[in-house]
């Protein structure tokens, strides 16, 4: 694919065809607003966390690997630990070596994924940013292929395909919300529906990055302090996705950590569902009041990660 295709209905439904035979239709399950203390029409959550690897991640990875030629050297990425887990899973399946940059903040949960399915792996620097900068030295070095978290068009088409998925097992949404780290998922996601359906971005008040880059008119610096950090955190939001939020994402609101951990103790004691932060965030936008739906309002939820574990909120 080149980087000048167009990211919408079309190219999304291209890329779900394309990787199909290697992901998992992840399911939905309908939960009424008072089994969780809300007056509202009952929630429909997208499980995305029982993707291959715990989150949505492998979408992006296998459209990047099929659909664009892979060196001699193998892939690189760069991650906080979910997209480095699907790119070296989606490596591994399909026969290519894979190295995978992670900073320090990811958790021990997410670098295991990551040497489980026997990429190597580099930890190091505080930040999604460094291991960024890591891998790109490393590109530069090797010609290994790059494949990007979130700002590069594969990977918004293939992160695209759960918005397909989602409209075709819940047709009628209403609203969906959705988190937001780099804004790959979003942006994707946004691409599909273009305006059929309100789009909410979820994100931590420590890591504003999508709230700060549309109220600053573009991408910009922000805050990286959450503990979804290791998700939901990267200096900037893509430079591919922000058009597409602009025109199609609703707002985006803010929930606090503690209203995320109070989602992942609520996801478990209701449907004893283990996410991790980053994967709570957009229930928690709902569980905490962040968003308050109308009475019958149909909203989607997605729950994009679980690479936790149920100690760490417990």
């Amino acid at each position: 694919m080149s980087t000048q295709v167009a990211i919408n209905q079309q190219a999304i439904a291209s890329a779900y065809e394309l990787i199909r035979p290697h992901i998992r239709r992840t399911p939905i399950v309908e939960l009424a607003g008072q089994d969780i203390g809300l007056d509202c029409a009952p929630l429909i959550l997208k499980l995305e966390c029982l993707q291959h690897t715990g989150s949505f991640k492998p979408r992006g990875a296998f459209t990047n690997l099929l659909s664009r030629d892979v060196p001699t050297a193998g892939v690189a990425a760069a991650s906080g630990g979910n997209h480095g887990a699907a790119v070296a899973y989606a490596a591994s399946k399909l026969g290519h070596d894979a190295r995978i940059f992670v900073p320090t903040v990811s958790p021990p949960a997410k670098i295991g994924r990551i040497r489980g399915a026997g990429a190597e792996i580099v930890v190091e620097g505080e930040r999604y940013d460094h291991a960024l900068g890591l891998c790109n030295a490393y590109v530069a070095e090797t010609g290994a292929l790059s494949i990007h978290a979130y700002d590069q068009p594969e990977t918004l088409m293939g992160q695209g395909t759960v918005a397909a998925e989602f409209s075709e097992q819940a047709p009628n949404l209403d609203t969906v919300l959705i988190a937001v780290g780099g804004g790959g998922l979003i942006g994707g996601m946004a691409a599909w529906f273009r305006g059929g359906t309100k789009i909410v971005g979820v994100e931590p008040e420590g890591a504003p990055t999508l709230f700060k880059a549309l109220e600053a008119g573009q991408p910009v610096d922000a805050p990286a302090g959450s503990i979804a950090a290791d998700s939901l955190a990267p200096r900037q939001v893509g430079q591919l996705m922000f058009p597409i939020a602009e025109a199609f994402v609703d707002h985006v609101a803010l929930v606090t950590d503690d209203a995320i951990r109070q989602a992942q103790r609520t996801l478990w004691n209701s449907l004893r569902i283990i996410t991790e932060p980053g994967g709570a965030a957009a229930f928690a936008a709902l569980h905490s009041g962040a968003y308050v739906p109308s009475g019958d309002e149909r909203v989607g939820v997605l729950v994009c990660g679980a690479n936790s574990t149920v100690a760490e909120f417990e």
